[in-house]
């Protein structure tokens, strides 16, 4: 009867610690060290803990007594924990001295309780393990008590594990959705453009048609006036309104340039060869008639092949501007480089060199904006119109400057794979 007492109020005891287990703020730490305490006073053992254990070793994670430290791994190998693992059931071994069949113990503990963590499908991913300095036997009670435990310890760091991956992956899905509405943004942006940009063409095409008509007949007008004898007033102010013609002239090609859509022959350009087969005209153009125009070879010689697919002809405006701007940066005599680069990102960069003033800046990211010009004479157009070009190939435009390098405008343009 006193058993039967006894048995009833261990029971009652047991029901009472489960209810006022909670586990509803997260904190799983502080769920299963409840746990750990709860076993090593139902049953008055000395010490108890649960582990967690993966590929041959275990990790302490929650401890009835106070432990200075919880980042120590175990090794399976040869202790009483391997066991249960193994065999996914729980033991007891009333004395570890005279019974070592199973695995030591540590040191000065002399029994041991050992029952598995068993998710609901049926993988064992821990222990809760209980050890006394004295050696006793465990009844059939006590390992049920463990086992109830066990199972809400299990149940906890399972729910705990599937919320980390699902927090986990949700984040990854963030991530994946982020990116994708950024490529659709712009996606979005690059269309936009493409019709403002088409719309914008198909009005300047209309409006310069109908400049030029009355332009054409003003400017034969003015060149008439060439073959008529003038005063030397008269001769200036003609040659002044000339110069501003041809101006004019130059700006309305460029805004229909500027404006209307790229479209691309596209063809395999080697462009080693590509340079070197335009370094000759290059190095006539007038703009050139007093500088030096090198294609630095040292790096990729002729042989070495670096292809793109690109629009020959506006490639070649590309070069004539590109190099064209940076002769007009320095001064007599001096050198404008090209290099080539095969950079990690899969694209062949080709750098226009020269050693000028460096530009300040604040300026440099205004100089591919339209009409935007450091020159007198400039119409703005001609950094914006390459940057069009080398963007409808899928490549990139980069202007840096310096004090040490001078200024380098990169064209990278996309390799063929």
């Amino acid at each position: 009867m006193v058993l039967e007492s006894q048995n009833s109020q261990q029971k009652q005891r047991t029901v009472e610690v489960l209810s006022s287990l909670s586990y509803r703020n997260g904190e799983l730490n502080k769920f299963l060290q409840e746990i750990a305490i709860a076993v090593s006073n139902l049953i008055t053992i000395d010490w108890s803990v649960i582990t967690i254990c993966q590929n041959e070793f275990d990790k302490i994670i929650a401890s009835s007594i106070e432990l200075d430290d919880y980042e120590t791994i175990y090794s399976l190998h040869d202790v009483v924990t391997r066991t249960v693992v193994e065999t996914g059931k729980s033991l007891t071994v009333e004395d570890t001295n005279t019974c070592r069949e199973y695995g030591k113990v540590p040191e000065g503990y002399r029994s041991y309780l050992g029952v598995p963590l068993r998710t609901s499908q049926g993988q064992v991913i821990g222990t809760i393990c209980s050890f006394h300095q004295q050696p006793r036997k465990y009844n059939l009670e006590e390992v049920t008590i463990v086992e109830l435990f066990a199972e809400r310890a299990a149940t906890a760091i399972d729910n705990y594990q599937l919320y980390q991956q699902q927090c986990k992956f949700n984040q990854i899905l963030e991530a994946e959705v982020a990116r994708r509405t950024e490529e659709l943004k712009a996606s979005q942006a690059k269309l936009l453009e493409k019709e403002r940009l088409a719309a914008i063409g198909e009005f300047a095409s209309n409006i310069i048609h109908e400049i030029r008509n009355p332009f054409t007949t003003m400017k034969m007008g003015l060149n008439y006036f060439k073959k008529i004898d003038k005063s030397e007033a008269s001769q200036v102010r003609l040659s002044l309104a000339l110069e501003e013609a041809d101006r004019l002239e130059r700006l309305l090609k460029e805004i229909l340039l500027y404006a209307k859509p790229q479209q691309l022959q596209l063809q395999e350009i080697d462009i080693n060869k590509f340079i070197v087969e335009m370094l000759e005209s290059l190095r006539t153009m007038p703009f050139a008639s007093q500088h030096q125009i090198e294609f630095d070879l040292k790096k990729y010689p002729p042989s070495t092949q670096l292809k793109v697919m690109g629009d020959k002809d506006k490639l070649k405006q590309i070069m004539i501007n590109l190099v064209r701007n940076a002769c007009e940066a320095i001064s007599v005599g001096e050198t404008v480089k090209i290099q080539l680069e095969n950079n990690y990102k899969q694209q062949v960069s080709i750098n226009i060199c020269n050693g000028g003033e460096p530009i300040p800046p604040e300026i440099l990211p205004k100089l591919t904006q339209p009409f935007y010009s450091t020159k007198s004479s400039g119409t703005g157009l001609g950094l914006a119109i390459v940057k069009r070009i080398v963007e409808s190939h899928n490549g990139e435009l980069l202007i840096r400057s310096n004090a040490i390098e001078g200024t380098i405008i990169s064209v990278n343009l996309p390799t063929c794979s």
